[in-house]
């Protein structure tokens, strides 16, 4: 990540806590799935901590290409398993995949400022809303700033469509989603056993 990135993280942190406020106080109705992309490989997510199970992720390859290649092969790596979801909004998304300052057996005091050591990607924009259980890639103020966190919709925020792109929708696993650890503080940081990504990997052809 580059320096002035820090400064990026902070202003994404701020903007993730005022739209979570907003979702939070203005309430919301259970909105409709959005359609899933026939075929596509997934992300097999098994998650440890206050939530326990598996969230698969369906990947929309040919709506985001050059962010799910990401996804994939920091999956394939390895460089997910053992990342905690660092920042949880009661109502609005879980994040995580902070692969360089997010693993649980690290200082955790700088989750959410780091990225991998891979290029940043350009904003793969959909039509696609982003509902509960959408998975979108989270950038820094910059829109062609994504790198590798990502974050997974307990509720809709049409505030997002368009401006980060959208890689994916979990397809099972949304009570496990529903069960982890929410943060606390204006931004939604989870300072106390945040949850954990045991292992991520990917399952080829939609499982």
């Amino acid at each position: 990540m580059r320096g002035n990135d820090l400064v990026f993280a902070a202003l994404f942190a701020f903007g993730v806590a005022v739209l979570g406020a907003y979702w939070y106080v203005q309430g919301r109705s259970e909105p409709e799935a959005a359609p899933v992309p026939s075929g596509g490989d997934s992300l097999e997510i098994t998650v440890s901590g206050q939530a326990r199970g598996v969230i698969l992720v369906r990947l929309f390859e040919e709506i985001a290409p050059e962010n799910t290649a990401r996804l994939k092969r920091l999956a394939e790596s390895g460089a997910y398993d053992g990342v905690v979801f660092h920042r949880v909004i009661d109502g609005f998304m879980a994040q995580t995949g902070d692969v360089r300052y997010g693993r649980a057996d690290g200082d955790l005091s700088r989750a959410g400022r780091g990225g991998s050591e891979l290029p940043d990607l350009p904003l793969e924009a959909s039509e696609i809303a982003f509902e509960r259980g959408i998975v979108g890639m989270a950038r820094t103020s910059r829109p062609d700033s994504a790198n590798s966190q990502f974050f997974i919709m307990f509720a809709s925020a049409p505030n997002l469509n368009g401006q980060y792109t959208v890689v994916g929708q979990v397809v099972e696993g949304l009570e496990v989603l529903d069960a982890i650890r929410r943060g606390s503080g204006p931004n939604g940081a989870v300072e106390d056993a945040p949850d954990v990504m045991e292992r991520v990997r990917v399952i080829p052809g939609g499982g």
